[in-house]
C-alpha cells in the first residue's frame, strides 16, 4: 500500500443509539452541528472516498452528500455488519480500493492524521490489520481493514455467529496505532446526553 492507493472511509452510523433516545446518533447536534459534520470534515482529506453505513431513513442523511450503504445482512448485527457493508460498497464502487478505514459516527474529535498513523502501524509491523489506541485503550471500531478479509468476515457473521470485532480480529495479525491524549481523547464517544454536554464543554475550552 502506498500513499497514492485509494482508501475508502466507512462511517459507522448503523447502531440503535438506545442511550441517546433512539434515532441516528450522528444527527445529534454538537454546538449546533450534527456529529456527522465533524467526522466528515476530519476524514474527507485523508481518504479518496467516503460512505455512510446507516440503517435508518436515508433522506435524513442526504444533506451530507455522501453515499449511504445499509447493512447487507438482516437484523442489527452490530459494527462488524457495518464493516462488512462498507467493504461490499468499496468492492462495488471503487474497484481499485484495497483498504477501508472505519470510524464511528459519534466521535467528533477524530485526528487529522488517523489514516496516516494506521497505515504506518500496519506497514511497520507487517500486519493484516491496524486498530487505533489511545491512553492504552483499544478502539475496535477505528481501524484499517483490507478488503481481502471480505469473505472471511461474511463467513464469521453468517456461519460462526461472531459479532464482536476483537473476537474476529484475534485470528489475524494486528498492529496498534497509538494516539496521545492531552485535553481531549481523540476517540471520545458520544453515548449519552451527558457525553454530549462534556464534548461541548471541551470544544468551548479548546476554542474549537
Amino acid at each position: 500500500m502506498t500513499s497514492q492507493d485509494p482508501i475508502t472511509a466507512v462511517i459507522l452510523a448503523g447502531g440503535l443509539s438506545s442511550r441517546m433516545g433512539g434515532g441516528n446518533k450522528g444527527l445529534k447536534l454538537l454546538n449546533g452541528q450534527p456529529l456527522l459534520t465533524y467526522i466528515i470534515k476530519a476524514i474527507t482529506p485523508q481518504v479518496s472516498h467516503s460512505v455512510i453505513n446507516a440503517n435508518g431513513p436515508p433522506e435524513a442523511l442526504h444533506s451530507f452528500h455522501l453515499p449511504i450503504q445499509v447493512d447487507t445482512l438482516p437484523g442489527f448485527q452490530g459494527p462488524l455488519a457495518g464493516i462488512l457493508a462498507g467493504m461490499e460498497w468499496a468492492l462495488q464502487h471503487v474497484p481499485s480500493c484495497q483498504y477501508i478505514v472505519t470510524i464511528p459516527a459519534d466521535s467528533p474529535f477524530i485526528p487529522s492524521n488517523l489514516v496516516e498513523k494506521l497505515k504506518e502501524a500496519q506497514q511497520k509491523h507487517h500486519t493484516i490489520l491496524a486498530l487505533a489506541r489511545s491512553n492504552g485503550q483499544c478502539h475496535p471500531v477505528v481501524g484499517l481493514w483490507p478488503l481481502t478479509l471480505h469473505h472471511a468476515l461474511h463467513e464469521a457473521l453468517t456461519r460462526e455467529k461472531i459479532h464482536k470485532i476483537l473476537r474476529f480480529t484475534e485470528k489475524y495479525s494486528l498492529a496498534y496505532a497509538d494516539f496521545s491524549v492531552e485535553d481531549i481523547d481523540p476517540f471520545m464517544n458520544i453515548n449519552t446526553p451527558q457525553d454530549l454536554q462534556k464534548a461541548e464543554e471541551l470544544m468551548t475550552r479548546q476554542g474549537l
